[in-house]
């Protein structure tokens, strides 16, 4: 498979807060605005909100962000309303994460990469 682009889809229950959420809360820049749909870039990748869902999101689906000052981005949310389901921690794994969730119940897991962590030190020998 030659991969030239992906993207996530979310099919919210409410569309226009669903965008508000993203655009206005997040502050995600908006990389296209189409008829029924809006995409956002997501660092490496893009999350596009379109069409109406019925159902709602799985327990089994997360978006995983990268920021670089996870206390930080919590301080901006707070001010914007925005109340984490659950505050940072350190996991297991090392990486400091928090959750917060879109207006569908989207788990977001924001996470910052410790200095420390593997993930930042160089593979080449």
């Amino acid at each position: 498979m030659d991969v030239l682009s992906s993207r996530i889809l979310l099919n919210p229950r409410d569309p226009e807060a669903a965008v508000v959420f993203y655009r206005d809360l997040l502050g995600l820049a908006v990389d296209k605005e189409f008829p029924g749909g809006t995409v956002f870039f997501l660092g490496n990748g893009s999350l596009e909100i379109v069409g109406k869902g019925e159902t709602g999101p799985s327990p089994d689906v997360a978006l995983w962000v990268q920021v670089r000052d996870l206390p930080g981005e919590l301080e901006v949310l707070a001010a914007k309303g925005v109340t984490p389901v659950r505050g940072a921690e350190r996991e297991p794994w090392g990486l400091d994460e928090a959750w917060i969730s879109d207006p569908d119940g989207t788990r977001i897991v924001l996470v910052q990469i410790p200095e420390d962590h593997p993930l930042r030190k160089d593979p080449r020998a």
